[in-house]
């Protein structure tokens, strides 16, 4: 059974790192395709002022965003990573209850 927890436990990580590695890439297309607007506002040099504040707003929203998402995905992990230590806790406990039950 313990050898089922590790590989459980592997798993949750390779999930938790392939959720952490897609937000970031997600996070950094969303980010480029969402300056655009601003780009092409800067050049024409319509709002430039503006433009450059609001794309600087924008940026640290959607980064924001995807923090929360890590964030989530770290404490999920966490929390995922307790269960699997209880459990193995109270497999050790029930052997050594019947440990002491053949004794």
């Amino acid at each position: 059974m313990k050898k089922t927890v590790q590989r459980a436990e592997l798993l949750k990580d390779m999930i938790q790192e392939a959720i952490e590695d897609g937000a970031s890439t997600v996070e950094d297309v969303h980010q480029h395709i969402a300056s655009l607007p601003f780009d092409a506002l800067e050049k024409l040099g319509l709002f430039e002022e503006q433009a450059a504040s609001l794309k600087d707003k924008q940026r640290k929203t959607i980064g924001m965003v995807y923090d929360t998402i890590r964030r989530i995905n770290q404490d999920i992990g966490s929390l995922i990573s307790e269960q699997f230590a209880a459990l193995e806790d109270a497999q050790a406990a029930s052997k050594n209850m019947d440990k002491n039950d053949d004794e």
